[in-house]
């Protein structure tokens, strides 16, 4: 479990969740204002909004803090070049020339497969994982002149770029990998992975603890979220924002004194039920002793890889051209 004051970071986790973030405080559009979330409660003493977007403990083992998707870029921030700055501290939609998505732009996806944290790390002699369990069938086809479309997330990219993209079926079964749902549902339902067990949101957070535990670096990514704020279902929102809840909470148990766990987004969505993608800053959740000091020099997105990377004593490549304001 995550203790304040138990010492110097050794590993690092990023969990990145779509479409999450820091939106009015009005009840009939976000979801985070209404949802039973017991653990963020727990952590921050509250709910991250436009009235108070910057929330912590006591002690400063946990903070929130809102970070800026738009990088200066006109028009609203989109999942392709969103989760690209995430990953490797580039202003993405700057180079791309505009906001791109769902799916990483094909000219930008050299760069995030040589340049996300997970790669920079390894090239660092640090042992990296992606937690991600990915259907065998789907991985088998990555190398097409036209890959799957889930094989063109940035997450993904970035994986197949430091050689993580590994855990499949027979990892889900015996629990050392995670579905990007969160629970397994999805792979039992709709693949008929019946070997693959029924497992609730906290367990899995627990599943993902042990991976980050054996590793220096470790990236996850769940995006159900942002597929429930497209739909602007207050049910399916809050559903999605709970189990989200329940993953923390068993992460957070489960994990090692000297992890930091650092938990962000690409854009807005699902904190306005109203609007679809928003320009409101997306979530930055920091978990781990001294993290409040971590939270304190993250403006945007551009700055979560580079500081993930320094705190592990990783040279972060080049400039990143954070862009205005």
């Amino acid at each position: 479990m995550v203790e304040v004051g138990a010492g110097a970071i050794r590993r690092s986790l990023l969990v990145f969740v779509d479409g999450v973030g820091i939106g009015a405080e009005d009840a009939a559009r976000n979801p985070f204002l209404t949802a039973s979330m017991p653990t963020l409660d727990r952590l921050l003493g509250g709910r991250p909004h436009e009235g108070t977007p910057s929330l912590g403990s006591a002690e400063g083992a946990a903070a929130c803090v809102p970070l800026d998707a738009c990088l200066g870029v006109e028009g609203l921030p989109q999942s392709g070049t969103g989760q690209a700055a995430l990953l490797t501290g580039t202003n993405a939609p700057r180079a791309f020339g505009r906001h791109f998505g769902p799916w990483t732009p094909v000219a930008l996806r050299p760069v995030v497969a040589a340049g996300n944290l997970l790669t920079v790390a390894r090239a660092d002699g640090r042992t990296v994982a992606f937690a991600n369990a990915y259907p065998e069938e789907l991985v088998a086809a990555a190398d097409d002149p036209r890959p799957p479309a889930p094989l063109r997330a940035a997450t993904v990219i970035a994986a197949r770029g430091a050689g993580a993209l590994v855990r499949g079926t027979p990892e889900l079964a015996r629990g050392s990998a995670v579905a990007s749902e969160i629970t397994n549902g999805g792979w039992r339902e709709h693949l008929r992975r019946t070997e693959v067990p029924e497992i609730d949101a906290a367990a899995a957070g627990a599943n993902l603890a042990a991976i980050a535990g054996a590793h220096d670096l470790t990236l996850f990514a769940h995006y159900s979220t942002d597929t429930a704020g497209h739909t602007g279902d207050a049910d399916r929102a809050i559903a999605a924002l709970e189990r989200l809840d329940a993953f923390l909470d068993g992460l957070v148990r489960g994990s090692p004194a000297d992890l930091r766990i650092v938990v962000a987004s690409d854009h807005g969505n699902i904190e306005d039920l109203s609007a679809g993608h928003t320009r409101h800053p997306a979530l930055g959740l920091v978990l781990g002793p001294g993290a409040a000091a971590f939270a304190g020099g993250l403006r945007s997105i551009l700055d979560v890889a580079p500081a993930m990377l320094a705190e592990l004593g990783v040279r972060p490549p080049g400039p990143r051209d954070a862009g205005p304001g």
